[in-house]
């Protein structure tokens, strides 16, 4: 086997073959070698010169393996599973897979926003009766957002709803660093930025500040016409909490496309509210995350063949 310029690791993403992230390397470096390893021992072995390794996960045995590494390109946004300071120890540069998910992921919450103010769910379930009926439904327009998380995910969003006429409301940690909301607002002001909000929309990572955010209280502050949706994390809401609410109607419904626990049991109370819609972690599982990945390794590669390795896209460490 010749010494790749990239290793990719034998690790799936979204049920997609490592293989397809390979091609979309090969087609943005036509004069590198890029190699995909099918068994561990293949990975051992290939990484012992490669300059650039992906994938998920990237173990300490791994690590010990590596001599010539300089970049490891995460292939998820977050890197809370690695090593990030031993793999930094080691020389290596870090990077993660922020932003990819940003158009996907936010067309995701716009057509479960679209699903729950024109009723499609009743429209579906008439036309399989073959029933005819005129039913009210709701617009976007002139209505307001409250977006927890201005990461890559909630600026895209914001720039769509924009595009309906709603306006904004963006909640951050250091709401001093502004975003491209109509306003920003801190953590400590969630109660307000809900109470003013016909949409709640989660997108933030899930940390210490953000676990559990979403609970009976902050529940209790929301209007009651308005929709909660959650492409963050599961354990930002509590579940409890939230079953109790939709239960006494104190909000008109919710999307989640993660929950908690995850996966969700089949017996849970959630999958019986018809105002719930409910997807199994996968708003972000389109055919071009492959791709986006891949344009952000090509050129983080090119900038460390050109001596910028300090200016990476993307760097963590």
């Amino acid at each position: 086997m010749s010494d790749p310029d990239v290793l990719v690791l034998r690790q799936k993403v979204h049920g997609v073959s490592p293989e397809q992230y390979a091609d979309c390397l090969r087609d943005r470096l036509p004069d590198h070698d890029i190699a995909v390893a099918k068994t561990p021992s293949q990975e051992r072995e290939l990484i012992r010169h490669a300059r650039v390794a992906t994938g998920v996960h990237f173990d300490s045995e791994l690590l010990a393996a590596a001599e010539d590494l300089e970049m490891f390109a995460c292939a998820y946004a977050g890197t809370g599973h690695l090593d990030v300071d031993a793999i930094a120890d080691a020389g290596v540069a870090v990077t993660n897979a922020a932003g990819v998910h940003g158009p996907n992921i936010s067309e995701y919450v716009i057509g479960s926003l679209i699903a729950h103010e024109r009723r499609f769910r009743r429209a579906w379930e008439q036309q399989q009766r073959a029933h005819w009926q005129s039913y009210s439904a709701g617009e976007l327009y002139d209505s307001t957002a409250a977006v927890v998380g201005l990461g890559a995910i909630g600026s895209a969003l914001v720039e769509r709803l924009d595009a309906f006429g709603v306006d904004t409301i963006g909640v951050r940690y250091t709401p001093s660093k502004g975003g491209p909301t109509d306003e920003v607002v801190g953590f400590d002001s969630i109660h307000e930025a809900v109470a003013r909000s016909e949409y709640v929309i989660l997108a933030c990572p899930l940390t210490d500040t953000t676990r559990g955010l979403i609970d009976a209280d902050v529940l209790a502050s929301m209007r009651a016409n308005a929709l909660l949706v959650n492409i963050a994390r599961g354990p930002v809401v509590d579940t409890d909490a939230l079953v109790t609410a939709l239960r006494d109607d104190d909000i008109r419904g919710a999307t989640l496309d993660v929950t908690d626990p995850e996966p969700l049991p089949d017996d849970h109370p959630l999958w019986a509210f018809e105002n719930v819609q409910i997807t199994p972690h996968n708003s972000g599982k389109t055919p071009k995350y492959y791709a986006r990945l891949a344009d952000i390794l090509a050129a983080n590669l090119r900038r460390i063949e050109a001596g910028d390795a300090d200016e990476l896209e993307n760097q963590v460490v």
